[in-house]
Protein backbone atom coordinates (compact mmCIF):
# COMPACT_ATOMS: atom_id res chain seq x y z
CA UNK A 1 0.00 0.00 0.00
CA UNK A 2 2.84 2.39 0.93
CA UNK A 3 4.56 1.68 -2.43
CA UNK A 4 1.36 2.46 -4.35
CA UNK A 5 0.95 5.72 -2.39
CA UNK A 6 4.53 6.72 -3.17
CA UNK A 7 4.02 6.11 -6.89
CA UNK A 8 0.73 8.05 -6.80
CA UNK A 9 2.39 11.04 -5.09
CA UNK A 10 5.21 11.03 -7.62
CA UNK A 11 2.69 11.12 -10.46
CA UNK A 12 0.80 14.02 -8.86
CA UNK A 13 3.82 16.09 -7.88
CA UNK A 14 5.91 15.28 -10.95
CA UNK A 15 3.45 14.82 -13.84
CA UNK A 16 6.29 14.64 -16.39
CA UNK A 17 7.74 11.54 -14.75
CA UNK A 18 7.95 8.64 -17.22
CA UNK A 19 6.84 6.00 -14.74
CA UNK A 20 5.71 2.98 -16.72
CA UNK A 21 6.01 4.88 -19.99
CA UNK A 22 7.89 3.15 -22.75
CA UNK A 23 10.87 4.98 -24.20
CA UNK A 24 10.69 5.27 -27.99
CA UNK A 25 13.79 4.39 -29.99
CA UNK A 26 14.03 7.02 -32.73
CA UNK A 27 17.55 6.17 -33.82
CA UNK A 28 18.21 8.56 -36.69
CA UNK A 29 14.83 8.06 -38.37
CA UNK A 30 12.90 11.09 -39.55
CA UNK A 31 9.64 11.66 -37.71
CA UNK A 32 6.84 13.46 -39.54
CA UNK A 33 3.98 14.78 -37.46
CA UNK A 34 1.08 12.84 -38.91
CA UNK A 35 -0.09 11.30 -35.63
CA UNK A 36 0.52 11.50 -31.88
CA UNK A 37 3.20 8.77 -31.87
CA UNK A 38 5.84 11.12 -30.43
CA UNK A 39 3.55 13.67 -28.80
CA UNK A 40 2.88 13.56 -25.05
CA UNK A 41 1.15 16.93 -24.70
CA UNK A 42 0.02 19.83 -26.87
CA UNK A 43 -0.61 23.16 -25.12
CA UNK A 44 -2.12 25.81 -27.39
CA UNK A 45 -0.98 23.91 -30.52
CA UNK A 46 -2.64 21.37 -32.77
CA UNK A 47 -1.90 18.84 -35.47
CA UNK A 48 -2.83 20.49 -38.77
CA UNK A 49 -3.36 18.79 -42.14
CA UNK A 50 -2.09 20.66 -45.21
CA UNK A 51 -3.85 20.42 -48.55
CA UNK A 52 -1.69 19.92 -51.67
CA UNK A 53 -1.56 22.64 -54.32
CA UNK A 54 -3.23 21.95 -57.67
CA UNK A 55 -0.57 22.12 -60.41
CA UNK A 56 -2.92 21.18 -63.26
CA UNK A 57 -3.17 18.30 -65.74
CA UNK A 58 -0.03 16.39 -66.70
CA UNK A 59 -1.40 13.49 -68.77
CA UNK A 60 -4.61 13.04 -70.76
CA UNK A 61 -5.98 9.57 -71.38
CA UNK A 62 -6.68 10.41 -75.01
CA UNK A 63 -5.44 7.36 -76.93
CA UNK A 64 -8.08 5.04 -78.43
CA UNK A 65 -7.01 2.20 -76.08
CA UNK A 66 -7.02 4.47 -72.98
CA UNK A 67 -10.14 6.61 -72.65
CA UNK A 68 -12.63 7.78 -70.08
CA UNK A 69 -12.25 4.81 -67.74
CA UNK A 70 -8.48 4.83 -67.38
CA UNK A 71 -7.70 4.33 -63.70
CA UNK A 72 -5.71 2.52 -60.99
CA UNK A 73 -2.60 4.60 -61.58
CA UNK A 74 0.85 3.90 -60.13
CA UNK A 75 3.77 6.37 -60.13
CA UNK A 76 7.31 5.07 -59.60
CA UNK A 77 10.42 7.21 -59.23
CA UNK A 78 13.79 5.51 -59.76
CA UNK A 79 16.70 7.91 -59.34
CA UNK A 80 15.80 10.83 -61.66
CA UNK A 81 13.33 8.92 -63.85
CA UNK A 82 9.57 8.62 -63.38
CA UNK A 83 7.21 5.94 -64.65
CA UNK A 84 3.41 5.89 -64.71
CA UNK A 85 1.27 2.76 -65.12
CA UNK A 86 -2.50 2.76 -65.55
CA UNK A 87 -5.44 0.83 -66.90
CA UNK A 88 -6.64 1.72 -70.36
CA UNK A 89 -10.24 1.01 -71.33
CA UNK A 90 -12.37 3.29 -73.53
CA UNK A 91 -15.78 1.89 -72.56
CA UNK A 92 -17.16 0.74 -69.23
CA UNK A 93 -18.04 -2.88 -68.72
CA UNK A 94 -17.55 -5.79 -66.39
CA UNK A 95 -14.25 -6.03 -64.53
CA UNK A 96 -11.53 -7.89 -66.38
CA UNK A 97 -12.78 -7.33 -69.93
CA UNK A 98 -10.52 -8.47 -72.77
CA UNK A 99 -10.09 -4.92 -74.06
CA UNK A 100 -8.44 -3.72 -70.83
CA UNK A 101 -4.73 -2.98 -71.25
CA UNK A 102 -1.97 -1.65 -69.01
CA UNK A 103 -0.51 1.61 -70.33
CA UNK A 104 2.76 3.36 -69.60
CA UNK A 105 4.10 6.93 -69.56
CA UNK A 106 7.45 8.35 -68.52
CA UNK A 107 9.02 11.59 -67.36
CA UNK A 108 12.40 13.07 -66.49
CA UNK A 109 11.03 15.45 -63.87
CA UNK A 110 7.61 14.14 -62.81
CA UNK A 111 6.03 17.23 -64.35
CA UNK A 112 6.30 16.79 -68.12
CA UNK A 113 5.17 13.35 -69.30
CA UNK A 114 5.32 11.48 -72.59
CA UNK A 115 3.84 8.26 -73.92
CA UNK A 116 6.53 6.31 -75.79
CA UNK A 117 5.74 4.01 -78.69
CA UNK A 118 7.02 0.76 -77.20
CA UNK A 119 6.02 -1.70 -79.93
CA UNK A 120 5.40 -4.50 -77.42
CA UNK A 121 1.79 -5.42 -78.23
CA UNK A 122 -0.53 -4.99 -81.17
CA UNK A 123 -3.49 -2.89 -80.10
CA UNK A 124 -6.15 -1.58 -82.44
CA UNK A 125 -4.20 -3.02 -85.35
CA UNK A 126 -0.91 -1.27 -84.58
CA UNK A 127 2.25 -1.75 -82.52
CA UNK A 128 2.69 2.02 -82.18
CA UNK A 129 1.37 2.39 -78.65
CA UNK A 130 2.38 2.75 -75.01
CA UNK A 131 0.96 -0.60 -73.84
CA UNK A 132 3.12 -2.80 -71.61
CA UNK A 133 0.54 -5.54 -70.98
CA UNK A 134 -2.31 -6.76 -73.20
CA UNK A 135 -4.27 -9.95 -73.79
CA UNK A 136 -3.84 -10.66 -70.10
CA UNK A 137 -7.31 -10.10 -68.67
CA UNK A 138 -8.26 -9.88 -65.87
CA UNK A 139 -4.77 -8.94 -64.61
CA UNK A 140 -4.84 -5.78 -66.73
CA UNK A 141 -7.92 -4.60 -64.85
CA UNK A 142 -5.85 -3.38 -61.89
CA UNK A 143 -2.19 -4.21 -62.62
CA UNK A 144 -0.14 -2.32 -60.00
CA UNK A 145 3.68 -2.56 -59.95
CA UNK A 146 6.41 -1.45 -57.55
CA UNK A 147 10.18 -1.13 -57.54
CA UNK A 148 11.47 -3.82 -55.20
CA UNK A 149 13.88 -2.39 -52.62
CA UNK A 150 14.53 -5.77 -51.01
CA UNK A 151 18.35 -6.11 -51.12
CA UNK A 152 17.91 -9.81 -51.88
CA UNK A 153 15.71 -9.19 -54.94
CA UNK A 154 17.04 -10.80 -58.12
CA UNK A 155 18.11 -8.36 -60.90
CA UNK A 156 15.56 -9.89 -63.26
CA UNK A 157 12.85 -9.25 -60.64
CA UNK A 158 13.67 -5.63 -59.69
CA UNK A 159 10.09 -4.74 -60.54
CA UNK A 160 7.15 -6.71 -59.19
CA UNK A 161 3.40 -6.38 -59.60
CA UNK A 162 0.05 -7.87 -58.66
CA UNK A 163 -3.06 -7.94 -60.81
CA UNK A 164 -6.34 -9.81 -60.97
CA UNK A 165 -9.97 -9.91 -59.88
CA UNK A 166 -11.89 -12.08 -57.45
CA UNK A 167 -12.45 -15.01 -59.86
CA UNK A 168 -8.78 -15.17 -60.89
CA UNK A 169 -7.09 -14.14 -57.64
CA UNK A 170 -4.02 -11.95 -57.68
CA UNK A 171 -1.30 -13.07 -60.07
CA UNK A 172 2.33 -12.15 -59.35
CA UNK A 173 4.42 -10.58 -62.14
CA UNK A 174 8.12 -9.69 -62.32
CA UNK A 175 10.26 -7.55 -64.62
CA UNK A 176 13.87 -6.44 -64.93
CA UNK A 177 13.12 -3.07 -66.53
CA UNK A 178 9.51 -2.21 -65.69
CA UNK A 179 8.46 -2.67 -69.35
CA UNK A 180 8.75 -6.37 -70.14
CA UNK A 181 6.69 -8.43 -67.72
CA UNK A 182 6.16 -12.13 -67.10
CA UNK A 183 4.17 -14.12 -64.59
CA UNK A 184 6.09 -15.34 -61.57
CA UNK A 185 3.82 -18.38 -61.64
CA UNK A 186 0.47 -19.32 -63.15
CA UNK A 187 -1.34 -19.87 -59.86
CA UNK A 188 -2.82 -16.96 -57.91
CA UNK A 189 -0.90 -15.91 -54.82
CA UNK A 190 -3.77 -14.13 -53.01
CA UNK A 191 -7.54 -14.67 -53.04
CA UNK A 192 -10.13 -12.17 -51.81
CA UNK A 193 -12.36 -9.23 -52.72
CA UNK A 194 -10.03 -7.78 -55.34
CA UNK A 195 -12.17 -5.16 -57.10
CA UNK A 196 -9.68 -2.38 -56.38
CA UNK A 197 -6.05 -1.42 -56.90
CA UNK A 198 -4.27 -4.03 -54.81
CA UNK A 199 -0.99 -2.41 -53.80
CA UNK A 200 2.20 -4.07 -52.63
CA UNK A 201 5.78 -3.22 -51.63
CA UNK A 202 8.81 -4.44 -49.70
CA UNK A 203 8.74 -3.17 -46.12
CA UNK A 204 12.18 -2.23 -44.84
CA UNK A 205 10.76 -2.01 -41.32
CA UNK A 206 8.82 -5.27 -41.23
CA UNK A 207 11.28 -7.13 -43.49
CA UNK A 208 8.60 -8.70 -45.66
CA UNK A 209 6.40 -7.97 -48.65
CA UNK A 210 3.05 -6.35 -47.88
CA UNK A 211 -0.15 -6.32 -49.90
CA UNK A 212 -3.03 -3.98 -49.10
CA UNK A 213 -6.30 -5.11 -50.65
CA UNK A 214 -10.05 -4.80 -50.19
CA UNK A 215 -12.25 -6.09 -47.43
CA UNK A 216 -16.03 -5.91 -47.30
CA UNK A 217 -18.31 -5.73 -44.30
CA UNK A 218 -22.04 -5.47 -43.72
CA UNK A 219 -21.63 -3.96 -40.25
CA UNK A 220 -22.73 -0.54 -41.47
CA UNK A 221 -26.28 0.79 -41.43
CA UNK A 222 -26.12 1.56 -45.16
CA UNK A 223 -25.11 -2.02 -45.98
CA UNK A 224 -21.88 -3.29 -47.46
CA UNK A 225 -18.89 -1.02 -46.94
CA UNK A 226 -15.45 -1.23 -48.53
CA UNK A 227 -12.55 -1.41 -46.10
CA UNK A 228 -8.87 -2.40 -46.31
CA UNK A 229 -7.12 -5.62 -45.45
CA UNK A 230 -3.52 -6.75 -45.75
CA UNK A 231 -1.34 -9.83 -46.14
CA UNK A 232 2.39 -10.42 -45.70
CA UNK A 233 4.91 -12.58 -47.54
CA UNK A 234 8.61 -13.43 -47.20
CA UNK A 235 9.05 -14.11 -50.93
CA UNK A 236 6.13 -12.51 -52.85
CA UNK A 237 4.69 -15.98 -53.55
CA UNK A 238 3.61 -17.41 -50.21
CA UNK A 239 1.21 -14.99 -48.51
CA UNK A 240 -0.58 -15.03 -45.17
CA UNK A 241 -4.39 -14.82 -45.21
CA UNK A 242 -5.75 -11.29 -45.62
CA UNK A 243 -6.49 -9.57 -42.30
CA UNK A 244 -8.73 -6.54 -41.92
CA UNK A 245 -7.04 -3.25 -41.07
CA UNK A 246 -8.40 -1.30 -38.11
CA UNK A 247 -9.01 2.46 -38.22
CA UNK A 248 -9.61 2.70 -34.48
CA UNK A 249 -12.69 4.63 -33.46
CA UNK A 250 -12.81 6.66 -36.71
CA UNK A 251 -16.23 6.67 -38.43
CA UNK A 252 -16.62 4.01 -41.09
CA UNK A 253 -16.33 5.28 -44.65
CA UNK A 254 -16.20 3.64 -48.04
CA UNK A 255 -12.45 3.38 -48.72
CA UNK A 256 -12.48 2.51 -52.40
CA UNK A 257 -8.69 2.60 -52.84
CA UNK A 258 -6.06 2.68 -50.11
CA UNK A 259 -2.77 3.51 -51.95
CA UNK A 260 -0.67 2.55 -48.94
CA UNK A 261 3.07 2.98 -49.47
CA UNK A 262 6.19 3.80 -47.41
CA UNK A 263 6.96 7.52 -47.31
CA UNK A 264 10.29 7.86 -49.09
CA UNK A 265 11.84 10.17 -46.45
CA UNK A 266 10.56 8.08 -43.52
CA UNK A 267 9.92 4.55 -44.86
CA UNK A 268 8.90 3.24 -41.43
CA UNK A 269 5.74 5.33 -41.84
CA UNK A 270 3.27 4.22 -44.51
CA UNK A 271 1.07 6.92 -45.98
CA UNK A 272 -2.29 6.01 -47.48
CA UNK A 273 -3.68 8.67 -49.82
CA UNK A 274 -6.70 6.93 -51.26
CA UNK A 275 -10.12 7.58 -52.70
CA UNK A 276 -13.19 7.45 -50.50
CA UNK A 277 -16.52 6.80 -52.16
CA UNK A 278 -19.97 8.19 -51.35
CA UNK A 279 -22.47 6.02 -53.22
CA UNK A 280 -25.76 7.68 -54.03
CA UNK A 281 -24.51 11.13 -53.07
CA UNK A 282 -25.56 12.80 -56.29
CA UNK A 283 -24.52 16.31 -57.31
CA UNK A 284 -25.25 16.48 -61.07
CA UNK A 285 -28.66 16.59 -62.67
CA UNK A 286 -29.38 14.55 -65.79
CA UNK A 287 -29.07 17.69 -67.90
CA UNK A 288 -25.73 18.68 -66.34
CA UNK A 289 -24.30 15.21 -66.85
CA UNK A 290 -25.40 15.22 -70.46
CA UNK A 291 -23.79 18.60 -71.09
CA UNK A 292 -20.47 17.25 -69.75
CA UNK A 293 -20.85 14.03 -71.75
CA UNK A 294 -20.50 11.92 -68.61
CA UNK A 295 -21.24 8.23 -69.07
CA UNK A 296 -24.87 7.73 -67.86
CA UNK A 297 -23.80 5.15 -65.25
CA UNK A 298 -21.22 7.35 -63.54
CA UNK A 299 -22.66 10.59 -62.18
CA UNK A 300 -24.89 9.51 -59.31
CA UNK A 301 -22.09 9.24 -56.73
CA UNK A 302 -19.09 11.36 -55.70
CA UNK A 303 -15.69 10.87 -54.10
CA UNK A 304 -12.60 12.67 -52.82
CA UNK A 305 -9.12 11.89 -51.47
CA UNK A 306 -8.38 11.05 -47.84
CA UNK A 307 -5.15 10.76 -45.83
CA UNK A 308 -4.23 8.22 -43.19
CA UNK A 309 -1.06 6.52 -41.99
CA UNK A 310 0.23 3.27 -40.54
CA UNK A 311 3.35 2.28 -38.67
CA UNK A 312 3.04 -1.38 -39.60
CA UNK A 313 0.79 -4.14 -38.40
CA UNK A 314 -2.96 -4.01 -38.86
CA UNK A 315 -3.57 -0.47 -37.56
CA UNK A 316 -4.27 2.68 -39.54
CA UNK A 317 -4.30 6.08 -37.87
CA UNK A 318 -6.95 8.49 -39.12
CA UNK A 319 -5.81 11.61 -37.30
CA UNK A 320 -7.47 13.71 -39.99
CA UNK A 321 -10.99 12.95 -41.17
CA UNK A 322 -11.19 15.99 -43.47
CA UNK A 323 -10.59 15.50 -47.18
CA UNK A 324 -6.90 15.66 -48.12
CA UNK A 325 -7.78 16.79 -51.64
CA UNK A 326 -11.26 18.15 -52.34
CA UNK A 327 -12.92 17.89 -55.74
CA UNK A 328 -11.96 20.89 -57.84
CA UNK A 329 -14.16 23.72 -59.04
CA UNK A 330 -16.56 22.54 -61.72
CA UNK A 331 -19.18 19.84 -61.91
CA UNK A 332 -16.87 17.53 -63.90
CA UNK A 333 -15.09 16.63 -60.65
CA UNK A 334 -18.28 15.61 -58.87
CA UNK A 335 -18.85 12.29 -60.65
CA UNK A 336 -18.42 8.67 -59.65
CA UNK A 337 -14.85 7.48 -59.09
CA UNK A 338 -13.21 10.76 -59.96
CA UNK A 339 -10.53 12.21 -57.64
CA UNK A 340 -8.86 8.85 -56.97
CA UNK A 341 -5.16 9.40 -56.14
CA UNK A 342 -2.40 7.46 -57.86
CA UNK A 343 -0.17 5.19 -55.81
CA UNK A 344 3.00 6.76 -54.32
CA UNK A 345 4.19 10.22 -53.38
CA UNK A 346 7.39 11.20 -55.22
CA UNK A 347 9.89 14.04 -54.95
CA UNK A 348 9.67 16.50 -57.85
CA UNK A 349 11.97 19.30 -56.67
CA UNK A 350 14.54 20.23 -54.02
CA UNK A 351 11.80 21.23 -51.59
CA UNK A 352 8.76 19.66 -53.30
CA UNK A 353 6.96 16.36 -53.56
CA UNK A 354 3.92 15.45 -55.64
CA UNK A 355 0.87 13.24 -55.55
CA UNK A 356 -1.16 12.57 -58.72
CA UNK A 357 -4.93 12.28 -59.01
CA UNK A 358 -7.17 10.90 -61.73
CA UNK A 359 -9.94 13.33 -62.62
CA UNK A 360 -12.88 13.75 -65.01
CA UNK A 361 -13.61 10.03 -64.79
CA UNK A 362 -16.13 8.65 -67.29
CA UNK A 363 -15.70 11.76 -69.44
CA UNK A 364 -13.82 12.48 -72.70
CA UNK A 365 -11.56 14.84 -70.73
CA UNK A 366 -10.32 12.13 -68.31
CA UNK A 367 -6.78 12.93 -67.19
CA UNK A 368 -4.08 12.70 -64.54
CA UNK A 369 -3.45 15.79 -62.45
CA UNK A 370 -0.46 16.73 -60.29
CA UNK A 371 -0.67 18.21 -56.79
CA UNK A 372 2.41 19.54 -54.99
CA UNK A 373 3.45 19.79 -51.33
CA UNK A 374 6.59 20.78 -49.48
CA UNK A 375 8.74 17.84 -48.39
CA UNK A 376 7.24 16.24 -45.26
CA UNK A 377 4.32 18.63 -45.67
CA UNK A 378 1.35 16.29 -45.23
CA UNK A 379 0.69 17.87 -41.83
CA UNK A 380 2.44 19.69 -39.03
CA UNK A 381 2.41 20.77 -35.43
CA UNK A 382 0.82 24.18 -35.90
CA UNK A 383 1.16 27.19 -33.62
CA UNK A 384 -1.13 30.27 -33.72
CA UNK A 385 0.06 33.83 -33.14
CA UNK A 386 -0.69 33.47 -29.43
CA UNK A 387 1.81 30.60 -29.27
CA UNK A 388 2.04 27.36 -27.34
CA UNK A 389 4.25 24.38 -26.77
CA UNK A 390 4.56 20.65 -27.35
CA UNK A 391 6.17 18.09 -25.08
CA UNK A 392 7.34 14.83 -26.59
CA UNK A 393 7.27 11.39 -25.09
CA UNK A 394 10.59 10.02 -23.80
CA UNK A 395 12.83 8.71 -26.57
CA UNK A 396 16.42 7.83 -27.34
CA UNK A 397 18.22 8.96 -30.48
CA UNK A 398 21.48 8.42 -32.35
CA UNK A 399 23.55 11.28 -33.75
CA UNK A 400 25.14 14.65 -33.09
CA UNK A 401 22.58 17.08 -34.55
CA UNK A 402 18.86 17.83 -34.47
CA UNK A 403 17.46 18.75 -37.88
CA UNK A 404 14.00 20.30 -38.28
CA UNK A 405 11.73 21.07 -41.23
CA UNK A 406 9.76 24.16 -40.27
CA UNK A 407 8.31 27.52 -41.23
CA UNK A 408 7.47 30.64 -39.25
CA UNK A 409 6.04 34.04 -40.01
CA UNK A 410 8.23 37.10 -39.57
CA UNK A 411 6.59 37.51 -36.18
CA UNK A 412 6.85 33.83 -35.32
CA UNK A 413 9.59 31.69 -33.80
CA UNK A 414 10.56 28.25 -32.51
CA UNK A 415 12.72 27.42 -29.48
CA UNK A 416 13.65 23.91 -28.31
CA UNK A 417 14.66 22.56 -24.92
CA UNK A 418 16.06 19.07 -24.32
CA UNK A 419 15.00 17.46 -21.04
CA UNK A 420 15.67 14.18 -19.34
CA UNK A 421 12.85 11.64 -19.17
CA UNK A 422 11.54 13.22 -15.97
CA UNK A 423 11.28 16.73 -17.41
CA UNK A 424 14.48 18.29 -16.05
CA UNK A 425 16.33 20.35 -18.69
CA UNK A 426 19.86 19.27 -19.48
CA UNK A 427 22.44 22.00 -18.77
CA UNK A 428 23.33 23.74 -22.02
CA UNK A 429 20.03 22.71 -23.65
CA UNK A 430 17.53 24.80 -21.69
CA UNK A 431 14.90 26.97 -23.33
CA UNK A 432 16.81 30.14 -22.38
CA UNK A 433 19.93 28.76 -24.08
CA UNK A 434 18.07 27.73 -27.24
CA UNK A 435 18.62 29.51 -30.51
CA UNK A 436 15.50 31.42 -31.57
CA UNK A 437 14.62 29.95 -34.95
CA UNK A 438 12.87 32.12 -37.53
CA UNK A 439 12.47 31.33 -41.22
CA UNK A 440 11.23 28.71 -43.65
CA UNK A 441 13.59 25.80 -44.34
CA UNK A 442 13.39 22.13 -45.24
CA UNK A 443 16.55 21.41 -43.25
CA UNK A 444 17.76 23.50 -40.31
CA UNK A 445 20.19 22.33 -37.61
CA UNK A 446 19.03 23.47 -34.18
CA UNK A 447 21.60 25.24 -32.04
CA UNK A 448 22.08 26.30 -28.42
CA UNK A 449 24.41 28.83 -26.80
CA UNK A 450 28.01 27.60 -26.45
CA UNK A 451 27.15 24.96 -29.11
CA UNK A 452 26.96 21.92 -26.81
CA UNK A 453 27.38 18.54 -28.51
CA UNK A 454 24.30 16.32 -28.73
CA UNK A 455 26.60 13.30 -28.90
CA UNK A 456 26.76 13.28 -25.10
CA UNK A 457 22.96 12.78 -25.01
CA UNK A 458 22.86 10.14 -27.76
CA UNK A 459 21.42 6.89 -26.42
CA UNK A 460 20.00 8.54 -23.27
CA UNK A 461 16.24 8.90 -22.64
CA UNK A 462 15.27 12.49 -23.45
CA UNK A 463 12.25 14.64 -24.16
CA UNK A 464 11.86 17.72 -26.33
CA UNK A 465 9.97 20.78 -25.14
CA UNK A 466 9.25 22.87 -28.23
CA UNK A 467 7.86 26.38 -27.78
CA UNK A 468 6.33 27.86 -30.94
CA UNK A 469 4.58 31.02 -32.12
CA UNK A 470 2.91 31.50 -35.53
CA UNK A 471 4.86 28.53 -36.88
CA UNK A 472 4.66 25.05 -38.40
CA UNK A 473 6.89 22.10 -37.51
CA UNK A 474 6.74 19.37 -40.16
CA UNK A 475 9.43 16.93 -39.09
CA UNK A 476 12.46 16.30 -36.90
CA UNK A 477 15.45 14.05 -37.35
CA UNK A 478 18.60 13.34 -35.34
CA UNK A 479 21.73 12.55 -37.32
CA UNK A 480 25.36 13.34 -37.98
Amino acid sequence: MLKRYFIFMLAVCCPLMSIGQETIDLGNKREIFVDDYLIAKLDGLRLQIHHPHDEGPVLYFDKPWEGAFSAYITIIKEHDFYRAYYRGIPKAGSDGKDNEVTCYAQSKDGIHWEKPNLGLFEVYGSYENNVILANAAPMTHNFSPFLDTNPKALPEERYKALGGTQPSGLIAFVSSDGLHWKKKQEQAVIQGYLDTQNVSFWSETEQCYLCYSRDLTKEWAAGTIRLVCRATSPDFINWTPLVRMSTGDAPLEQLYTNQTSPYFRAPHIYVAIGGRFFPGKRILSDEQAKSLNVDPGYFKDCSDAYFMTSRGGTEYNRTFMEAFIRPGIGLNNWVSRSNYPALNVVQTGPAEMSVYVGQDYAQPTAHLRRYSMRLDGFSSISAPYSGGEVLTKPFIFAGNDLEINYSTSAAGEIRIEIQDANGTPFPGFTLDESQTIIGNEISRIVGWKNSPNLKDLSGKPVRLRIVMKDAELYSIRFGE
